[in-house]
């Protein structure tokens, strides 16, 4: 099997695969192919053989033989010589190594950097020298087939052509990296659009003019905000003016695909541009925010935000398409608000049916030095493919300033690009230079294709330059002259392609001209109107949220029933019991279960999970969605939940919530990754997004939220007030002093009650299972949303006295803020010593009072801090006028309840007639550490600090440490 018939077999079709598979089965078996060739694979190099054997592909993975033996071609009528064929076939395969050189590392070369500063430097791997081809060598067509079919137009090339053709796709204003990928069909799919499509010559006229209205758009705008807003503050897109088209061009782009919302997120920069230009806010209405009026209405409460912070949606058409465009408000913590668009996402998608992931898509703007400094942008990405959290891929821009405030990037990331981050999750990178606007609206579309045809994420890297400083009052050329002597040398994008668009006859300068003065005149009459513009309505309670109110004042007391009849109680009860029979459950969950039925037999002993589940499966019952995650949170940090049962054979799962009705919602459990920061995000913008649904995220010890704290103080807490978005998002923190040390002990609850104003939240320590029953239920029975923080037990779990009897989750029943005495103490003035607690220290103070007999001191339970519940505790404190007050917890003076609760004690004291008088403190003292992480420490400290409680005398021998 010779000649030139045979080479051109081997390099035509399927090209180098043909080889390929040669290749292999003469590895196996040196004697199975011609000896011609098995003597050109005796002497291949590393690299060759490596080419080879990536052709082929994986040993594992399924595919045709390309060689029979029936399709063996004849021998050609003319033999060439073995050094001939050898000769040929080792030009092709140099060859094919420069061209995959050139997909690998053509980035290294491309003409990214608008202002010229950052010059490509070369890469021996895209000489063709270092390939063995010299100058002499570079007009000597070489046969390659398909390889270069759609680079070149012909089958055969010279080496001068073929990189010609190479370094205009990956050297030129585009680098592509997307050879890092791993899935073959991604890989093989970017690199045919690449090399096919051609940009330069694809964008037709009318297209141009409409990037250039755009850029006219996007510059015109920032123009006239600096011309008759000087020096305010408005972190302008200049320099990156093209971002405005690539948004445009990515909607327009899945708007065709059948896309019908795209949610946005992005930091402050060019914040004020996409809201006119792209999601279509008034004119008016941002320069009426411009000279210091509300973006609501005065009728609407709430404190508000500076401009370049707040958000808008719209519904736009494209093209007959109806797509829902949102810009989700965002504060000054840059990436913070990337999880939150993608659970709002995640929230549209379960609504229209997971199976349709493909027509709601998150879009994603990032800072350069943002992308590579922040770790939430890797959580973020993290999520993208899991199964609880994936959306379908999300699209980011990176709007690549090439600077961070003052920090260039030899200070500001490791490695080539800011981007690098995102090849830990296989996503595809499309550096390009952002004075190339075709070129940039082209990646945009490819980007926006690749969404949809892979459900993945893909990251477009738009290098451009910031032309004022990091705002608009900065001087950058204190920390960058050379960059800004650069700028200030460049004339803008605009201009650039509207002169390049007059040369090609797309239209004349005098067009041109006159659609800048037509935009600048509109922009003119809409200031003129913004003088007496007052918006309307507030936009927070309309789509998903039509139906719910603004929360009333002077509400925190009014609790709605929340209580469940008997029998639906029961029906729950059975379905959490019972798995299926052909189900090999495991002997302990089988324990678990038996003792559940028990539980509903007797309507007693209900436990804290079982009373839990009685909160889920109620919704359920009711039509509601129930979403709870968090790290393993299916079994329950403290294996108490079990919401996910695991078949011990086959490892099939089972969640009894899923199986009470045929008619039901759905109840999703997913166990997190090890994210706190990025999960919490998530779940507070699908909260956003489905105000119907109970969503809980569950820290898997209550510190750990810590980890998370940007959202909860900047979004939790904060967000009905700023941005007029209310949440009714729940937290789970375990919490509780058991003696674990610091991290397992203090869910911070300080920290949460520090936060507390404005009946922005509630914050609860509850201890019964009932109790925290109704506290999840009251979430949707109230027709407004309020987040719910709960300092959720361990020890309490499975304690004997933490329990409740059915009829305390019937009909008629609600939450109590406070839970007064229980047991059969003294009356009235009898009663010495008041003790007011909150959490598992009840229990400890319980047992100690029923051991020594202590029937003069009465315990009151705190079960919400905020809303304060003032008027029910003014109402038990009447029992017992001349009792002492005493305030007891487990946690430091300085952290849990006492300095929140403090004064409001004195208060409520003050209204049940004991004016002056003040609550004593009685718990550890302050401390830098949340607590010991010594267990007989612990032990003593806690004895002590109940004894006081109860007695006022703590153990002469307690443990340094009780206040």
């Amino acid at each position: 099997m010779a000649g030139v018939d045979i080479l051109s077999t081997a390099f035509s079709g399927a090209n180098t695969a043909y080889l390929a598979e040669l290749y292999a089965r003469w590895a196996a078996d040196p004697g199975s192919v011609d000896p011609s060739f098995a003597t050109l694979f005796s002497v291949m190099d590393e690299e060759s053989a490596a080419i080879l054997q990536d052709a082929e592909g994986a040993s594992w993975s399924p595919r045709a033989a390309m060689i029979a033996e029936a399709a063996v071609p004849a021998a050609a009528a003319a033999p060439v010589s073995v050094e001939s064929l050898h000769a040929a076939a080792d030009d092709s395969l140099r060859a094919t190594q420069l061209i995959r050189a050139y997909r690998v590392r053509g980035h290294l070369e491309a003409r990214l950097d608008p202002l010229g500063l950052q010059v490509p430097k070369p890469h021996a791997d895209l000489d063709p020298a270092t390939y063995g081809f010299g100058p002499q060598d570079l007009d000597r067509p070489i046969y390659l087939g398909q390889i270069v079919a759609k680079l070149t137009g012909t089958q055969t090339a010279t080496i001068a052509q073929v990189v010609d053709a190479l370094r205009a796709v990956y050297c030129g204003p585009i680098g592509a990296e997307f050879m890092h990928v791993q899935d073959p069909a991604q890989r093989n799919w970017l690199q045919a659009r690449l090399e096919g499509d051609d940009w330069r010559v694809s964008t037709t006229a009318a297209q141009k003019k409409i990037i250039l209205d755009q850029l006219t758009e996007a510059e015109g705008f920032e123009a006239f905000c600096q011309k008759r807003y000087v020096g305010t503050k408005r972190f302008g897109l200049e320099g990156e003016d093209v971002t405005i088209p690539a948004l445009h061009a990515v909607i327009d782009q899945v708007a065709k695909d059948g896309v019908r919302s795209v949610a946005i997120g992005m930091p402050h920069r060019g914040r004020l541009n996409t809201l006119v230009n792209v999601v279509r806010k008034p004119y008016t209405a941002i320069f009426s925010e411009f000279a210091g009026a509300s973006f609501k209405p005065d009728d609407v409460q709430g404190s508000g935000d500076v401009k370049y912070h707040l958000g808008t949606s719209t519904d736009v058409d494209i093209d007959g398409h109806t797509v829902h465009i949102s810009l989700q408000p965002n504060p000054s913590h840059l990436e913070a608000v990337d999880p939150v668009v993608i659970g709002k996402v995640r929230a549209a998608q379960d609504d229209d049916g997971p199976q349709t992931r493909s027509r709601h898509m998150a879009l994603l703007l990032h800072g350069d030095a943002a992308f590579a400094g922040q770790g939430l942008v890797y959580e973020t990405m993290a999520m993208s493919q899991l199964i609880g959290y994936r959306t379908g891929g999300t699209i980011h821009i990176v709007v690549n300033n090439q600077i961070g405030f003052t920090t260039v990037s030899a200070h500001a990331y490791s490695g080539l690009y800011c981007t690098d981050i995102a090849k830990a999750v296989q996503a595809p990178i499309l550096h390009v230079n952002g004075d190339e606007p075709e070129a940039v609206v082209y990646c945009a579309r490819l980007a926006a294709d690749f969404r949809q045809a892979f459900a993945t994420d893909i990251v477009l890297d738009v290098v451009g330059y910031r032309r004022h400083g990091h705002n608009e009052s900065d001087e950058p050329s204190f920390t960058q002259p050379t960059m800004y002597k650069a700028i200030a040398a460049r004339p803008t994008v605009r201009t650039l392609y509207a002169d390049r668009l007059v040369r090609e006859g797309v239209l004349t300068e005098a067009e041109a001209a006159a659609s800048w003065d037509a935009f600048q005149n509109r922009l003119e009459d809409s200031y003129q109107a913004a003088q007496t513009y007052k918006p309307n309505k507030a936009d927070w309670l309309e789509g998903c949220w039509s139906g719910l109110k603004p929360p009333p004042a002077g509400s925190a007391e009014s609790e709605p029933a929340t209580g469940v009849p008997v029998e639906t109680l029961r029906r729950i009860g059975d379905a959490l019991s019972t798995a299926p029979a052909d189900f090999n459950i495991n002997s302990k969950i089988a324990r678990q279960l038996k003792a559940k039925a028990d539980m509903f037999r007797t309507g007693e002993g209900i436990d804290w999970a079982t009373g839990e589940a009685l909160g889920f499966g109620s919704l359920l019952l009711e039509g509601h969605r129930v979403r709870l995650s968090g790290e393993d949170c299916q079994r329950g940090t403290f294996s108490q939940r079990h919401a996910v049962l695991t078949d011990q054979i086959n490892q099939n799962t089972y969640a009894p919530l899923n199986n009470i009705d045929a008619s039901q919602g759905v109840f999703e459990v997913y166990n997190s990754l090890l994210s706190e920061f990025g999960v919490l995000g998530f779940e507070y913008g699908y909260s956003l997004a489905d105000p119907n649904a109970l969503v809980l995220w569950e820290a898997q010890f209550g510190d750990f939220a810590n980890g998370a704290q940007v959202i909860i103080d900047q979004f939790i807490a904060s967000g009905e007030t700023k941005w007029l978005r209310m949440s009714g998002l729940v937290l789970l923190l375990p919490h509780g002093y058991e003696g674990q040390g610091p991290e397992h002990s203090s869910a911070r609850l300080e920290r949460y009650l520090q936060l507390c104003a404005e009946d922005n939240m509630r914050v609860c320590n509850i201890t019964t299972p009932a109790n925290y029953f109704h506290a999840l239920r009251r979430q949707l029975k109230l027709n407004y949303r309020k987040p719910l923080v709960v300092m959720t037990p361990k020890s309490l779990l499975r304690h004997k006295l933490a329990v409740s009897n059915l009829e305390e989750f019937a009909s008629g029943t609600s939450f109590r803020p406070v839970i007064g005495e229980i047991d059969p103490i003294a009356h009235g003035d009898a009663v010495e010593r008041v003790v007011i607690c909150s959490g598992k220290v009840y229990y400890d103070l319980l047992a100690e009072r029923r051991e020594r007999g202590l029937d003069k001191v009465a315990l009151l339970r705190l079960e919400q801090f905020y809303p304060f519940p003032d008027r029910t505790l003014v109402e038990q404190l009447a029992l017992y006028p001349k009792a002492q007050v005493v305030w007891c917890q487990e946690e430091p003076q300085n952290m849990g309840g006492w300095t929140f609760v403090d004064r409001l004690i004195e208060d409520v004291m003050a209204k049940a007639g004991r004016q002056g008088a003040r609550p004593i403190y009685v718990g550890r003292a302050a401390a830098a550490s949340p607590a010991t992480g010594l267990a007989r420490i612990h032990a003593r400290q806690q004895a002590a600090l109940v004894a006081q409680a109860l007695t006022g005398q703590a153990p002469t021998s307690h443990a340094p440490g009780i206040g």
